[in-house]
């Protein structure tokens, strides 16, 4: 099933229409949806998708010199090889170039890992021979720091040569929705806040998904089953392949998932004795977009701040580092049963909190990116003191506005406790960055009372529904 992606997909319509030699990088987390993406665009194009695998290098170069052989030829002698892969990229500039082709190399860290040299060979003939064709083509990875180092990098050999470059992020929340049509919307919100955007989880569940079923009968068959759970050892697996010393990692990972988020924190409950190891792993954590560091939104200096706080990056990531890495023995035991209902379902409204905040983060992006905003926001996120704490706040400091607002994932809809509570914080925040064009909202999944839609209304508040933030 594939949806949305029409931004990225406009992006690649756009260099396949300029006919000129185009090397693009496209790049996200695994199940992200990037060969699907691909294979959407390349369908009605004349095209080479080559998916690279873990073989030997030799195995490689012969897998692709078929392909490329094959655009040309009607029939490929077995065992056909190029001699080397600079023959085999020098092979393209034979193609048919009135047919604009475009050449995928999917997975293309599997091709460096098995060979060094590549990336130098493939910007020695980028050079002197496929700059100068109508070829498009596409380098597509995994793992994120392998990409960004050996091929977005200053230092790397194809710096200076991509002519696109485009990370690709998970589902927003609206999007994700699509896959459930016949869930209600505490149910598609439930089922973001866990898979997050990630296509290939999505798709795992919708090819279950039944009304009578019920999502917690999906967390169970696929998630806390560790005999058939699809997902069960999904994110064990894919971080092993990008981490060395994956159980330290591990243990940072939990720690955060736990609610350790300032670095000390971090650093007691990971075991590790030095709190300066701490902080190179979630260097590279961050580096790899498993982790971000988050800072309240009116730090000038968010590099320097002393507030910075550490999330996870990822829903299902998260998920998985609270709720099945920790009770991993007992769900090895089959006691799947006693978890979720110990351990999992009395916190899933806590977590799902933690979500709507994400959400409605992104919900106020994409009303300034509709211009239905009083103003137009630099940055959009959440602040924090010593004594007060906004859950969203969207800022302008070149025209002195805020917008901010509370999240509440509450079963009864909002009275006017909550808008008086607000508007203090609004006092504090006010008097604390000197903003004079304030701006008030709320954020609510059961809605709001009639007292407090009034007084809202009264006082120019926007108030915002689960409902519109799905629709």
């Amino acid at each position: 099933m594939f949806l949305d992606r029409e931004l990225e997909l406009n992006h690649l319509e756009r260099s396949y229409a300029s006919e000129k030699a185009e090397l693009v990088v496209l790049y996200g987390r695994r199940r992200v949806g990037k060969t699907e993406l691909l294979r959407a665009f390349c369908e009605d194009k004349p095209h080479i998708f080559f998916i690279a695998t873990l073989s030997s290098d030799g195995e490689q170069l012969q897998s692709f010199s078929e392909k490329v052989y094959a655009f040309n030829h009607s029939e490929v002698s077995p065992g056909f090889s190029y001699p080397t892969w600079e023959a085999a990229f020098r092979a393209l500039t034979d193609l048919p170039q009135e047919q604009r082709p475009v050449i995928v190399l999917d997975e293309f860290t599997y091709l460096i890992s098995g060979n060094k040299a590549l990336t130098s060979i493939l910007q020695k003939v980028w050079d002197e021979r496929l700059k100068e064709t109508k070829l498009m083509l596409i380098l597509c990875g995994s793992y994120i720091g392998m990409m960004e180092q050996e091929v977005l990098s200053v230092h790397a050999p194809l710096y200076g040569r991509r002519t696109v470059n485009l990370f690709l992020r998970p589902l927003d929340l609206r999007t994700s929705c699509l896959f459930f049509p016949e869930y209600g919307p505490e149910d598609k919100f439930f089922t973001w806040a866990i898979l997050g955007g990630m296509p290939y989880y999505l798709q795992i569940f919708r090819q279950t998904s039944h009304p009578d079923g019920g999502l917690f009968d999906q967390i169970k068959t696929h998630l806390l089953d560790a005999r058939t759970g699809i997902l069960y050892n999904e994110p064990r697996l894919l971080l092993m392949e990008e981490l060395r010393e994956p159980r330290n990692y591990f243990s940072i990972l939990r720690a955060i998932a736990q609610g350790k988020t300032r670095l000390n924190q971090i650093w007691q409950s990971s075991g590790l004795t030095e709190v300066t190891a701490v902080n190179r792993y979630l260097d590279i954590l961050q580096q790899l977009r498993l982790v971000t560091r988050k800072v309240p939104i009116t730090e000038e200096r968010p590099e320097k701040s002393r507030k910075g706080i550490y999330q996870i990056d990822g829903h299902f990531l998260k998920f998985w580092f609270r709720y099945i890495h920790p009770y991993q023995s007992s769900l090895d035991l089959g006691l799947l049963d006693a978890v979720f209902e110990r351990h999992i379902k009395p916190d899933l409204i806590h977590f799902a909190a933690t979500a709507f905040e994400e959400a409605a983060k992104d919900f106020l992006a994409m009303k300034a990116r509709q211009n239905e905003l009083p103003f137009i926001p630099e940055r959009i996120g959440s602040w924090w003191d010593q004594s007060s704490e906004i859950d969203v706040v969207a800022l302008s400091t070149a025209e002195n506005a805020a917008l901010i607002g509370e999240c509440k994932w509450s079963i009864h809809p909002l009275g006017l406790n909550v808008l008086l509570d607000l508007k203090e914080k609004a006092k504090i925040f006010s008097k604390s960055v000197h903003i004079e064009n304030l701006h008030l909202c709320l954020f609510s999944k059961s809605g709001y009372t009639p007292e407090l839609q009034e007084q809202a209304s009264c006082d120019g508040i926007r108030l915002f529904s689960l409902a519109d933030m799905l629709s």
